[in-house]
């Protein structure tokens, strides 16, 4: 049996008779695409991709003292968070990033200054709670 380089299939019909194609060439870390009308989609691995972008995205993310508690920004972004511990604030931050996720999904995806998001939304909803703590402080 000849294993193909890449699987792209010019349908949604097509594409969907041979979904375990596909999904099998993604698992691969092969290139793996279906064609609609004039749009084209990339099926990968979620792990990969996740990774990926963890590499691609550096969070940035400064850890400040305030008050007797600490506070997490992410420089550029529209966020932060705070805890009476570092912990505590990284917990936070996953929070807000969740719901950023969310929210960025439902309508800030459309907003001009909220759009080249993207990444980090993928990011986000591609981690675990642990993976996005360790992705804060550049594990």
């Amino acid at each position: 049996m000849t294993m193909q380089s890449s699987v792209h299939f010019g349908t949604l019909s097509e594409g969907r008779a041979h979904l375990k194609s596909v999904i099998d060439a993604a698992t691969d870390g092969r290139p793996a695409s279906i064609q609609r009308d004039s749009s084209r989609s990339a099926v990968v691995d979620a792990e990969r991709l996740r990774l990926l972008l963890t590499n691609f995205l550096p969070s940035g993310a400064e850890l400040v003292p305030e008050a007797g508690g600490w506070t997490i920004v992410l420089p550029g972004q529209p966020f932060a968070a705070d805890g009476s511990s570092v912990d505590k604030a990284l917990d936070e931050m996953v929070t807000v990033l969740r719901e950023y996720a969310d929210d960025w999904s439902q309508r800030l995806r459309l907003a001009p200054n909220h759009a080249p998001n993207w990444a980090l939304v993928q990011l986000i909803e591609l981690s675990s709670d642990t993976q996005l703590r360790e992705w804060l402080v550049g594990q």
